[in-house]
């Protein structure tokens, strides 16, 4: 490998790591217009495995902007990010796999009878694979499925 392909290998891999940090904020700030600027215009998002949907980019984020009103408050840690770039022949190609865990504290929507905030936390956690392709504008999400491992919800 070149110095110049390793240095094109890291630039991928931090404008990836933009993109998959680009998601978890657009999702915990309710930026649905960014959220839908991060995928491919063929782009799709499954939640099945967390009990959501499934469909093209621009769908799911109205689906999104509806079921996490349910959670005001939501705060979307993306870990262990695992990134594999298309090998040709010892130069990156312009997909990219990636692996990464989350933890996804939230607080559902609730006030008791005198107007107080007494609402119960709901967390999730599990690990994403997105798929991504380079396009004009740079890296773009072509697909993410969430395979949720576990969840705490309230009274359980």
């Amino acid at each position: 490998m070149t110095q110049r392909v390793a240095l094109a290998t890291v630039l991928d891999r931090l404008a990836i790591d933009d993109v998959i940090t680009g998601y978890a904020v657009a999702v915990d700030d309710g930026a649905w217009s960014d959220y839908g600027a991060l995928f491919t215009e063929d782009g799709r998002a499954d939640y099945r495995e967390a009990g959501g949907a499934e469909g093209p980019a621009d769908e799911i984020a109205r689906w999104l902007a509806e079921t996490m009103s349910l959670f005001p408050v939501r705060q979307h840690l993306i870990v262990n990010r695992r990134i594999e770039l298309e090998d040709l022949g010892g130069y990156p190609g312009d997909r990219a796999q990636v692996r990464a865990d989350y933890l996804n504290p939230m607080r559902l929507a609730r006030k008791d009878d005198a107007g107080a905030d007494n609402a119960p936390d709901f967390v999730t956690g599990g690990r994403y694979t997105f798929e991504l392709r380079r396009a004009d504008p740079g890296w773009l999400i072509r697909a993410v499925t969430v395979h949720e491992k576990w969840r705490r919800a309230p009274g359980g």
